[in-house]
């Protein structure tokens, strides 16, 4: 499966984590590069809870720094799971987060390397990722 898909949201309010327009870029399946967007309105019902997950990573970054734009790259991150140090690679998502401070309006990105917590790996969220990176959503929006 190739990996160059990647969804950005957008807060045109920093810190109003109910408004936001998601875009989705990918390749369909005959190779053509596919931009997707939607509201917050035409997210599905059941793909909230993963969205949800999104936030509260977003949280970790504290009430100095709003979330204007999130990147988000589906990857591999490491899971620990027996006792003699073996491990497996499991899907995760990764957020590079632009952020806006609150007093000095200064920029900066956010990496998983400033936030561990950017890295999520439940899998609702990489089923949100794929959901939306998809030639199989029929929601074709461009």
């Amino acid at each position: 499966m190739m990996n160059d898909a990647e969804i950005q949201i957008q807060f045109p309010k920093p810190g109003t984590w109910q408004e936001f327009t998601l875009t989705a870029v990918y390749q369909d399946a005959d190779g053509y590069t596919r931009i997707d967007r939607y509201t917050q309105d035409e997210i599905p019902a059941n793909q909230a809870p993963a969205m949800a997950a999104v936030v509260a990573a977003l949280v970790e970054l504290g009430e100095d720094w709003q979330a204007v734009q999130v990147w988000a790259r589906l990857g591999k991150d490491v899971l620990t799971l027996a006792e003699d140090g073996a491990y497996t690679m499991i899907d995760a998502v990764s957020l590079t987060v632009e952020a806006v401070h609150a007093e000095t309006k200064g920029r900066r990105i956010f990496t998983v390397s400033d936030y561990p917590a950017f890295i999520i790996t439940d899998p609702a969220a990489v089923a949100f990722f794929k959901h939306f990176t998809t030639s199989t959503n029929n929601n074709i929006i461009i």
